[in-house]
């Protein structure tokens, strides 16, 4: 009897030894790059994050001796993209025969590139790393992920709120029993209003349609890494470029740090991927500096960039392809005028009132400073002295224009998406994971 129950005992410790659960607010498996920025992002946005991954990887098909050149992405230093960008710049930075200027190419060897990956995730107490661990399964616990994994043959119970998927074929979800979409779509409201990262897919092409080009000049919606039947469960793989190719790693960067701001939101605010807040959700993803629209002509150090970036994600103001140059450029033209017919159809969705406002004052071809004053006057409903009064203060100090304060003259871009944001604020109005304005 006592030998038996001294069996039982030893059997026990052993499997207490060797099985743990654990709780965390967000889980991301996955190697690659994707997998790191999301990572980062989670723990940065202040919750609990752990990320199970074999071993951390460039791309799928690499070698440690290999060398890169990433020409895309080059011009826009969108979040944990620019953040590796300039910690793979500062290591060549004294060594011959590497250009680490602003917008060269950028080449590096894989262990530089995996040294910069690993210093992203440095002193970020929020995060965890479970390093050469394997995924054995996963499935649903309440409004928690039961996902196993296993470490130094040890099986691991991580109890989550929710998983982002940053494998290269989407292993986790289809095991949970997912079912991808075709591809997502990159015209309309739906994708640069909810976009949560740039990508390299032709504007207009599904995935899987279109040859992916080396360089990024259009916008990943939301609704991209989402599963229809899966709350919780973010899916990189849906929208990624293909991992084994250098190429599209600013994408990968890019749509990770995105996937870590979506599952942050949902932990944080504890609630599911059916009740997503687009625009506080993209608010948190500008906090870090990463891009909605990806303009190549505004730097993120542009005073007006973020009202930019708000602005133009209404639609309220539109980019342009330069396909004339190489790598093409979707750019914003700061300093180009605003047309009167380029805003009347998205002011008159945004804001009830403002097609009275057209018909009453019936302003030129050109949009002008006049006009615009007018327009926030009348929907704000301040006294029209007071406020050319105060914004003629703050014209050069606050706001940093470069031109002068004059009623009559032609708005520029840069002036009109500042002004709107600051006063009319646009980009606080709800839009639905397919764009549309949510009353």
């Amino acid at each position: 009897m006592i030998k038996t129950l001294f069996a039982l005992f030893l059997v026990f410790n052993c499997t207490f030894l060797y099985a743990q659960t654990i709780k965390t607010d967000v889980l991301v498996i996955g190697n690659g790059p994707g997998a790191v920025s999301a990572s980062v992002q989670c723990a940065r946005s202040k919750v609990k994050t752990i990320w199970v991954f074999e071993k951390m990887t460039i791309i799928t098909n690499g070698n440690s001796t290999a060398m890169y050149m990433v020409e895309s992405g080059r011009n826009i230093p969108s979040g944990a993209w620019g953040e590796f960008r300039k910690l793979v710049q500062q290591s060549y930075h004294k060594k011959t025969g590497y250009d680490t200027s602003q917008y060269a190419p950028l080449t590096f060897e894989t262990d530089t590139a995996i040294s910069a990956l690993k210093k992203m995730t440095d002193t970020l107490k929020n995060l965890s790393l479970y390093e050469e661990a394997s995924f054995i399964s996963i499935k649903k616990d309440n409004d928690y992920w039961a996902v196993v994994v296993k470490q130094n043959e040890k099986t691991i119970t991580i109890k989550t709120r929710v998983v982002i998927d940053a494998t290269a074929d989407g292993t986790i979800a289809l095991k949970a029993g997912a079912k991808f979409d075709t591809g997502f779509k990159n015209t309309g409201p739906g994708a640069y209003r909810t976009a949560i990262a740039t990508g390299n897919v032709f504007p207009g092409a599904e995935r899987g349609n279109t040859p992916y080009l080396p360089y990024p000049f259009n916008s990943i919606p939301m609704s991209a890494i989402l599963l229809r039947d899966f709350e919780n469960l973010l899916v990189i793989a849906k929208a990624a470029a293909p991992v084994n190719n250098i190429q599209s790693l600013p994408a990968q960067l890019e749509l990770g740090q995105g996937a870590g701001t979506v599952a942050a939101y949902c932990a944080f605010f504890k609630t599911t991927t059916h009740n997503l807040r687009v625009r506080i959700i993209q608010g948190e993803l500008l906090d870090y500096k990463g891009y909605i629209l990806p303009f190549t002509d505004i730097s993120p150090k542009d005073p007006a960039w973020r009202a930019i970036q708000q602005v133009s994600a209404t639609g309220l103001l539109k980019g342009k392809l330069l396909q004339t140059t190489t790598p093409a450029q979707f750019v914003f033209m700061p300093d180009s005028v605003v047309m009167t017919d380029d805003i009347k159809a998205v002011l008159s969705e945004i804001y009830t009132r403002a097609f009275l406002w057209f018909n009453n004052e019936k302003p030129g071809k050109v949009f002008t400073i006049g006009n615009t004053l007018s327009f926030i006057s009348d929907y704000t409903l301040t006294d029209p002295q007071l406020l050319q009064k105060n914004i003629q203060k703050a014209w050069k100090g606050q706001y940093k224009f470069n031109t002068d304060f004059v009623l009559s003259q032609p708005i520029t871009r840069r002036e009109f998406a500042a002004l709107a944001n600051r006063y009319l604020n646009p980009f606080a109005r709800t839009v639905d994971l397919n764009g549309q304005l949510v009353n």
